[in-house]
């Protein structure tokens, strides 16, 4: 996969190298050549502009890519701008750095769907989130087992949780299931919350599109998501 990372500060450097340890071409870009020479030698290329210019935005492969990540911290203005300039270009997948609550709500009028939030999220569990089919969130609970929230794979939908048998055949257990509706904030703007269905029970139903939350190894656990 090929994946745009803008801002290569603390955040952006991390997931930019986590990616590209998981064999995906990685593009960094920054506007300060400090940051991009720090960079340059550890993932597959590195690139000083300034990401407020769309001329110089679009000597990018925007099109080409899975999905461009504006990482910018410091300057909320650059962030800004930087996002509205790619979410003109309709980039397949845009993804943006909140740096403070006004900075989301200000995303989020923008019809940024997929915001980060470096403060709660980890640039490792991002680097899950881009790379995985299905995968939502996880919560690490040891270096082997992990609760992790992911999409109601579609041959799972409209059977329960008892026919397909979570601990039998794939040893995880299924500990809760929600579904994902939309609400609005202050300015009006629909955005995307869970809803809990509860503790889950072997009569428990998957429905397309809800989400299930999943206790178990990792290695199980990958197993049904790249299923």
């Amino acid at each position: 996969m090929k994946f745009i990372i803008i801002g290569l500060g603390n955040f952006g450097n991390t997931l930019a190298e986590k990616l590209t340890n998981m064999n995906h071409e990685v593009i960094g870009v920054d506007n300060q050549m400090e940051k991009v020479d720090a960079i340059k030698d550890r993932i597959s290329y590195a690139v000083c502009l300034n990401s407020k210019d769309p001329e110089a935005l679009n000597t990018l492969p925007l099109q080409n890519s899975n999905a461009v990540i504006v990482c910018i911290g410091e300057d909320e203005g650059a962030s800004l701008i930087t996002t509205a300039h790619l979410k003109r270009m309709k980039v397949p997948r845009l993804i943006s750095r909140s740096v403070s609550p006004i900075h989301e709500t200000i995303l989020e009028a923008m019809g940024i769907t997929e915001i980060v939030r470096p403060e709660e999220e980890s640039a490792i569990r991002w680097a899950r989130r881009l790379t995985s089919s299905g995968f939502i969130d996880s919560f690490e609970l040891t270096s082997d087992y992990s609760i992790v929230e992911m999409v109601v794979p579609e041959k799972f939908a409209g059977k329960t949780i008892g026919q397909i048998g979570f601990n039998k055949n794939f040893r995880v257990i299924v500990l809760t299931t929600m579904k994902q509706v939309k609400e609005r904030n202050l300015l009006g703007t629909a955005k995307l919350v869970k809803k809990l269905y509860g503790t889950a029970t072997a009569e428990t139903v998957l429905n397309k599109g809800d989400v299930m939350v999943i206790y178990g190894h990792k290695k199980n656990i990958a197993k049904i998501l790249e299923n």
